[in-house]
Formats: structure tokens, C-alpha cells, sequence
């Protein structure tokens, strides 16, 4: 099957895109997103969808981006696709929320074309990762200790984000930009070895082919998609999980239900735990996970658990109940008086004491 053709199935199942719907699709003029480009706007009379296209200048490479601009603008003028330059200073804001460049870089750039599609009232936004991009993603994840939700890799559609072309090869996309003779640019940040990215994409996936698996690609692959397929049955047992045993109360206090919560299965108690820490904006690594997943099941009556950022969690004999008494923010007390002892100062506007229901 032609490639054009096995796009246009993959956008309607199981990217979802919909007849009329408005679509941001995200374009640094590198190979992979100009073939996004070019082969969205040939799908555009078969699906009839509006296409808007994102250029963002991360303020990182000021020497190549004018011609990637250039590049872009060209494209989206030929095509007859409306054409959006924004700006982010990648640099400022990972030394304000202390992050890497890559995480400062990625969130911005969600964060501009989210802002972009609003303003535009596009319903999806298009992402150019590739087959070889989910296998890097993969052994980055594995390496970082993901567990098996992170294993399952980038989805095709996640939200409001789809990525058609994440069942193509970067080889097998450039043979179709070359047939085309579609110019794009290189990114010379891509090979620049202090990037851990790079170094997968460069050193240890070649490394791994030449020395042991020549298909490990292909195998990475196949596990993602594996994995994915058990994803969606877990999920959907995870919701029911949740609500047997998750009490969110307007006040800002959550409960978890230890009695029906001891009942799960232990793979199903991380991931309600996992969850949870998510919907309160919490940390939720492994150790975090596994502290208070022990405490749910083994802890004492009116002990609790300090955690980052001013969350509480206090244990009682029938629930565990997470709250920021004090706010989000750190602070030092505790939440419950201690076991047999008289009751310690009160916290900062601390949440009423509750007896076991």
C-alpha cells in the first residue's frame, strides 16, 4: 500500500480525526514534520479538515532558524495552509522551573500550540514523532526505570494530540520527501552528543543492532504495541479500581478507602496510588508510590506521612486522607496529634479534625 494511502487510514483510525475538524499541526521545517505537512495537506479534500500550521522559534539556534522559517513559510504559502510563527524563550524558562532544556523546550512548545489551537478553535494538534522516535523513547524510558504504562510509548492519539507518523520509519519518510522533492532542514542541535536523547539515537541503538539484535527496532516496537494493547484493559480497570475505593471531597480532602483498596490486586493498588498523587499534583515515582501504597495497607491509626510541596497524607483505622492543610507549600507540624501523646501546636490554617467514619 502506497505510503499517502496508509496515512489516510492511520488518520482516521486511531488518530480520529473527524470530517471538519480543525487541525494544528506542529512544523520546525526538519524532515519528519515537513512530510507531517505536506502529507496532511494531501488528506485534506479526502477528510475535510482545516490545517494551521505552528513554526517555533525556541530562541536556542539563532543561526538556522531564519532559513527553517523560511522554509516553513514557504511550504505553507504553496500549500494554501494558514501559517503561525511563535516565539518561546526555552533558556529563561528552564532556569525558572529548573528544568533541562529538552523538558523546558518540550513543555513550551505543548504549551504554544495548545494556546495556538484555542485561538485558532482547532480541536487536535499533529505531532511529527516517528517509528524511530518510539524506539528511542522506549529504551529512554527503560533506562529512567518507567513502568509498564511507560513502556507502552507515545500513543497515535492521546487527547487532543495524535501522531500519524508513528508507524513510519525516518528512512522511509525521507525516500518520500526525496521522490517528492520537498526541501527541509537539518536541526544540528539533533547531533549534539550532551543531549541523553542523542546519545540513544546515536551510540546505544546502533550499538545494540551491530552487537546484538540487528531488528531491535522492530522488536522495541512490537513491545510498545503489546503493551499498549494490555494498557487500554488495565486502564479501564484502574477506573473501576478508583471508584471503589477514591472519595474526592470539595474541600480539598481526598480519601482513599483502605479496606476496599486491600482488596486490589497489587498492580491495581500502584496505579490508583499512581493516580492519585497525579489528581493532587504530587510527585508520583516509584518510591513515593510504594511508600504510600505500604502505608494504605500496613499503617498505624492516626499516623501520617509528610510529603513534598505541604501534602499530608493522615492514616486512620478505615481511610487515608490527603489534603495541603497549609496550602501548597512547605511547612513544618503535623497534621494529626501524635499517638498517645497530647496534641502539638496547630499548622497554618489546618483542616478540621475528623473522627473515623
Amino acid at each position: 500500500m502506497r505510503l499517502e494511502s496508509r496515512f489516510l487510514r492511520l488518520l482516521a483510525s486511531p488518530c480520529g480525526i473527524r470530517a471538519g475538524q480543525g487541525v494544528v499541526t506542529a512544523v520546525s521545517g526538519g524532515p519528519d514534520s515537513m512530510a507531517l505537512l505536506h502529507l496532511l495537506a494531501d488528506a485534506r479534500r479526502a477528510l475535510r479538515i482545516e490545517l494551521i500550521a505552528v513554526w517555533i522559534d525556541h530562541g536556542l539556534r539563532p543561526l538556522e532558524t531564519p532559513q527553517e522559517r523560511e522554509t516553513v513559510a514557504a511550504a505553507a504559502e504553496q500549500l494554501g495552509i494558514s501559517f503561525l510563527p511563535r516565539q518561546a524563550s526555552v533558556a529563561v524558562y528552564a532556569v525558572e522551573k529548573r528544568l533541562s532544556i529538552e523538558h523546558a523546550a518540550r513543555e513550551l512548545r505543548y504549551a504554544i500550540l495548545r494556546e495556538a489551537a484555542r485561538s485558532c478553535g482547532a480541536e487536535l494538534i499533529a505531532v511529527g514523532h516517528t517509528a524511530d522516535d518510539q524506539a528511542e523513547e522506549l529504551l529512554l524510558r527503560l533506562l529512567r526505570g518507567s513502568g509498564r504504562k511507560g513502556l507502552a510509548g507515545m500513543s497515535m492519539r492521546n487527547g487532543d494530540i495524535i501522531r500519524p507518523l508513528l508507524r513510519f520509519s525516518k528512512q522511509e519518510l525521507l525516500a518520500w520527501l526525496e521522490r517528492r522533492g520537498i526541501a527541509f532542514c537539518y536541526d544540528s542541535s539533533n547531533s549534539e552528543r550532551k543531549f541523553l536523547r542523542n546519545r540513544v539515537r546515536h551510540e546505544l541503538l546502533p550499538f545494540l543492532e551491530e552487537r546484538f539484535e540487528p531488528g531491535i527496532r522492530s522488536a522495541l516496537l512490537k513491545t510498545a504495541d503489546s503493551l499498549t494493547a494490555d494498557e487500554d484493559l488495565l486502564e479501564e480497570l484502574t477506573g473501576k479500581a478508583w471508584d471503589e475505593t477514591v472519595r474526592e471531597e470539595g474541600s480539598g480532602l481526598t480519601k482513599l478507602l483502605r479496606q476496599p483498596f486491600r482488596s486490589l490486586r497489587p498492580a491495581l493498588q500502584r496505579r490508583v496510588m499512581e493516580q492519585l498523587l497525579w489528581r493532587l499534583g504530587s510527585r508520583a515515582d516509584y518510591e513515593q508510590i510504594l511508600l504510600l501504597t505500604e502505608a494504605a495497607l500496613q499503617g498505624r491509626n492516626r499516623s501520617e506521612l509528610h510529603l513534598s510541596g505541604g501534602l499530608r497524607a493522615g492514616i486512620f483505622a478505615d481511610r487515608v486522607e490527603f489534603s495541603y492543610p497549609a496550602g501548597r507549600r512547605a511547612w513544618r507540624g503535623r497534621l494529626l496529634p501524635a499517638p498517645n501523646r497530647a496534641p502539638s501546636a496547630a499548622p497554618p490554617a489546618p483542616a478540621p479534625r475528623q473522627k473515623p467514619n
